[in-house]
């Protein structure tokens, strides 16, 4: 199962100098890195980074976070993955420039389960 984190991209090119991403302000003051999954992405970005340009999509194995990653219950009820940790940009599989619709809401694209 794959998972995903949507950040900006000077972010994520600071995260790679220091070989880790550490989490935005919002995963620091909560204590984990947030993430979602592919059905879950969507919804993230429209309610979260609307009208942000200069976004970028980050593509995690979650196999590779072992113990770290946690699922727990968000939104909803939905049970959203969390990383309690940095993220060794190493297990990064791909990231991807997120690009606005007219109306400003982050289009993903198709998103590998």
């Amino acid at each position: 199962m794959r998972v995903y984190k949507i950040l900006p991209a000077q972010a994520w090119r600071a995260a790679e100098r220091a070989g880790r991403f550490d989490g935005a302000g919002i995963d620091r003051a909560d204590g984990y890195i947030h993430l979602s999954t592919a059905a879950q992405a969507p919804e993230t970005a429209r309610l979260h980074f609307a009208g942000q340009a200069d976004l970028v999509l980050l593509r995690i194995d979650a196999d590779t976070l072992g113990e770290a990653l946690k699922w727990e219950p968000s939104r909803g009820g939905q049970r959203f993955p969390h990383l309690y940790g940095g993220l060794d940009c190493a297990l990064v599989e791909a990231v991807t420039p997120i690009l606005l619709d007219q109306d400003g809401v982050p289009q993903l694209g198709e998103l590998a389960p």
